[in-house]
């Protein structure tokens, strides 16, 4: 494998993606705004680009792991862009709204760029394992580029058609549903508890039986004994993503109370200061309210 790839984001989630692609046999060129976290990766092979345009090469590959919208619009702007140029992919796993994954996608397409996106379902240790799936969508002949790619380090690609928007609505979906089973387990697991019946029991009747699914299973780890660390997602960035989602059900006159619920438990969280827990610690607003 002599495939070079320009890699941009190394959070908690984009370093174990970029691991993975150096271990597959891919020459990574990485960036990231803190260089340090660059190091583990310059061990393993990598180069390290001073900034984000150096590290990407004209007519070839980056994948990005960014945080939000507002650093996917900064970082890939138009000198990046075209600098990238004719025939050059980028294949976006940030997770952030369909309206701006469009906008970029016709940006790109100014300089004969294809804009793919590809977010992740997958926490670090999934990505590690193999476990994770992702959406895909954009067009055709790239997305053939970039699955051989990313199959590497995932269990499954489910493409959604040429819609550069599209996959980014079912990792928002996807999302709300985890954050809708995490508000689920936290009010059920609450009231065991003050019935009587501990969170641990009830948790492994449960997820072996009813709820036998990895959701449920992993997450309901965290809920179960009510402690909300590693922080592999932060809160924050669960704010975020329910705020999107909310954005993108208005956009199409789509109301969900579920997640006006769910926002509204972000928010509390964040309001208590557990802004230093995983995004599952919104779990914990159950058991707050019923002084648990």
């Amino acid at each position: 494998m002599s495939q070079k790839i320009a890699f941009i984001g190394l959070g908690n989630l984009g370093t174990p993606i970029a691991e993975s692609l150096i271990k597959a046999g891919y020459e990574l060129t990485v960036w990231n705004r803190t260089a340090s976290k660059a190091d583990p990766l310059v061990t393993l092979g990598a180069k390290v680009a001073e900034n984000a345009i150096d590290a990407v090469e004209t007519g070839g590959i980056v994948i990005s792991v960014l945080a939000d919208d507002s650093v996917v619009e900064e970082i890939f702007n138009m000198e990046l862009v075209e600098k990238l140029g004719k025939g050059g992919i980028h294949i976006s796993m940030s997770t952030i709204s369909p309206e701006t994954s469009r906008q970029m996608s016709q940006i790109h397409d100014w300089y004969e760029v294809t804009y793919i996106a590809a977010p992740i379902f997958a926490r670090p240790e999934a990505v590690v394992a193999g476990v994770g799936n992702i959406a895909i969508s954009g067009k055709a002949a790239a997305k053939e580029i970039a699955k051989p790619i990313l199959q590497g380090f995932v269990k499954g690609i489910y493409d959604f058609g040429e819609d550069p928007g599209a996959a980014n609505v079912v990792k928002l979906a996807g999302n709300f549903m985890i954050a809708a089973s995490l508000e689920m387990m936290g009010e059920a697991f609450t009231m065991a508890e003050k019935n009587g019946i501990s969170r641990q029991s009830i948790y492994e009747m449960l997820t072996q039986t009813l709820f036998a699914a990895p959701i449920f299973q992993n997450y309901g780890k965290f809920v179960a004994n009510n402690v909300y660390e590693p922080v592999a997602f932060k809160l924050a960035l669960g704010l975020k993503d329910i705020n999107l989602t909310l954005q993108t059900a208005s956009d199409v006159h789509v109301p969900m109370p579920m997640a006006d619920l769910i926002r509204n438990r972000f928010i509390s969280a964040l309001a208590k200061k557990r802004d230093n827990l995983d995004w599952s610690a919104l779990a914990q607003g159950a058991s707050d309210d019923a002084g648990a």
